[in-house]
């Protein structure tokens, strides 16, 4: 049932940010994420390590995000931050993304060869989405997928050791 529910709200809170900034509304992401990242925390056995692992995730969606608007890649509708910096209603889709890290993705977990296709494709699927949805002010073009597919060949394994590195015991401390 937990996967179900994880499932749910990751597609809501995903299709509430990019609908919002289609829409001229991109705080609704700045909305439903937290919202979904609240009842993961609430339904996770370890809140501290999945609040960890949302936080990183928002770093490097932020540095990955902000590489492929400078390079070009796309042209999300902006926010707060001024290009080439990634908006935050696109920063709020990584850290939904880790919501689903440990329960309806866990299945991916210590499969990073799985991950790097899983990223490569689904990346610019996601950002091809997005963009026929109106949250960007112009599609990818085919150089622009092949750029985000590869980015995200590299950022989604890297976020699954970020997350089994928190997961291990004494991960995650503070104190390192």
């Amino acid at each position: 049932m937990r996967k179900i529910v994880n499932f749910i709200a990751f597609q809501a809170a995903w299709f509430a940010a990019v609908l919002g900034a289609a829409h001229g509304m991109p705080w609704l992401g700045l909305i439903a994420v937290p919202a979904a990242l609240a009842l993961h925390l609430m339904l996770s056995p370890d809140r501290r390590r999945e609040l960890l692992l949302a936080l990183a995730a928002a770093v490097a969606g932020f540095v990955f995000d902000s590489v492929l608007i400078a390079a070009g890649s796309f042209s999300p509708i902006p926010d707060v931050f001024p290009a080439p910096f990634s908006p935050l209603w696109m920063i709020m889709l990584w850290v939904n993304l880790a919501t689903t890290m440990n329960v309806s993705m866990g299945w991916l977990r210590g499969r990073y060869l799985l991950a790097a296709v899983f990223g490569a494709v689904g990346g610019p699927l996601a950002y091809y989405s997005g963009a026929r949805l109106g949250a960007m002010t112009r599609l990818p073009d085919a150089g622009g997928l092949v750029g985000i597919g590869m980015v995200w060949a590299i950022a989604f394994p890297l976020l699954l050791v970020v997350n089994g590195r928190l997961h291990k015991p004494g991960g995650g401390s503070m104190s390192r």
